[in-house]
């Protein structure tokens, strides 16, 4: 190669980074910060940097031609998302397996049974909301990924777990199941239910709560309204990471349908409707199943249970630390509910959970068994515990 050629491929792929360079440039038309973030603390030059790393289009270019080669050519997306038949897209949570999985499970069922009882203490009955797993409710689509043997029969298991511990777990898993013929129950690139499956679930809890822990107070009446369907991008398509380059080859997105549910009219006036603050009728505490308004599983509640509802359920964090948060608020001490439903999903069972932020002494304490009737019940191990796959 001569000396003015190599000159040449030097000068024209400086010129490339240059030309890409300013045009990552445009992406700060739109940069802000907050107040907080200054140039004297350095956290503005290491947010710009962030930035311009973000929008510079040769880590664009990188990122999404490996993501659309790993997804044609070996069907895999980023660590979190399995993918399954007919574009459907399941988290890795429901397949994986756990470490320490069994030692998990024990833990947090002591925590569960500690909760009841300090939920009872309190003068509140707990209703356990096990969530099925997508895998358990469309295995059709699953393809050739199998979960591991420690999801097979995690939710049977959880059920008999709790079941013997006396905490109140109304099945949702055969309504779910019979709903499937009416429509979608779980998104097809969510993680989480539609709209019609957090109904299912709600109007569920409803007839058992009124069998098993009936409401004090005047039943109140809700109407739920249905608005438009709209694409729905899921949230499992984040790990899918094609747009924009190859935005085309994302799985369709969902049909949505929000739904809306307020007091019926007429029915909100007056000092004694609904209930008084200080007679909380039903706490909800759980995860983005209950957090995240799309789903509108709060207002299928109220009106399956004919009561106002009040909720503490917190996205991302998983279904132990809202709850204990919540066991310390002074809305639980000062207003604690008639009923409290604890929605939480079978794939957190075996889930590590870091209580860091909790006094040790607390959490020794709620994992204390009231007897050691309870604690054999809680505490027993995989080799003691009938048709428990191992791993």
């Amino acid at each position: 190669m001569t000396r003015s050629l190599r000159i040449l491929y030097i000068a024209i792929f400086l010129g490339l980074l240059l030309v890409l360079g300013a045009w990552s440039l445009r992406s700060f038309s739109n940069f802000s910060t907050s107040a907080e973030t200054t140039v004297l603390n350095g956290k503005w030059t290491k947010a710009a940097e962030t930035h311009y790393d973000d929008e510079f289009p040769i880590k664009r270019l990188g990122t999404n031609l490996w993501a659309a080669l790993d997804y044609k050519l070996f069907k895999e997306g980023r660590p979190g998302v399995v993918l399954g038949k007919d574009q459907w897209l399941y988290t890795d949570e429901e397949f994986d397996a756990v470490a320490n999985g069994e030692q998990n499970e024990a833990d947090n069922l002591a925590l569960i049974q500690g909760v009841r009882d300090a939920l009872e203490k309190q003068g509140s009955k707990l209703v356990l909301a096990i969530v099925p797993a997508k895998t358990r409710l469309y295995p059709e689509h699953i393809g050739n990924s199998k979960p591991a043997s420690l999801h097979v029969d995690l939710y049977q298991q959880f059920h008999a777990q709790v079941a013997q511990a006396g905490i109140f777990a109304p099945d949702l898993l055969a309504p779910l199941q019979a709903a499937k013929q009416q429509g979608q129950v779980f998104l097809r690139t969510d993680t989480h239910w539609t709209p019609l499956g957090a109904e299912v679930a709600a109007k569920q809890l409803g007839v058992a709560i009124a069998q098993k822990t009936p409401l004090s107070g005047e039943p109140e009446q809700f109407v739920t309204q249905a608005r438009e369907s709209a694409p729905y991008k899921g949230d499992l398509t984040n790990f899918l990471p094609l747009d924009p380059l190859f935005s085309n080859l994302l799985p369709k997105p969902d049909d949505l349908q929000q739904r809306s549910t307020d007091l019926a009219e007429g029915a909100a006036a007056g000092d004694d409707a609904l209930f008084a603050d200080s007679d909380i009728p039903v706490g909800l505490v759980g995860t983005s199943y209950s957090a995240n308004p799309n789903w509108n599983f709060v207002g299928a509640l109220k009106e399956a249970l004919r009561s106002d509802v009040v909720n503490y359920a917190e996205d991302g964090h998983g279904p132990i630390l809202p709850m204990l948060k919540y066991l310390q608020t002074d809305a639980f001490k000062n207003t604690p509910p008639q009923v409290v439903i604890w929605e939480f999903p079978e794939r957190y069972l075996p889930a590590h959970n870091d209580l860091g932020e909790f006094d040790p002494q607390w959490i020794a304490q709620l994992k204390k068994s009231r007897d050691s009737k309870e604690n054999l019940a809680l505490g027993a191990t995989p080799s003691e515990s009938p048709n428990r796959a191992q791993n």
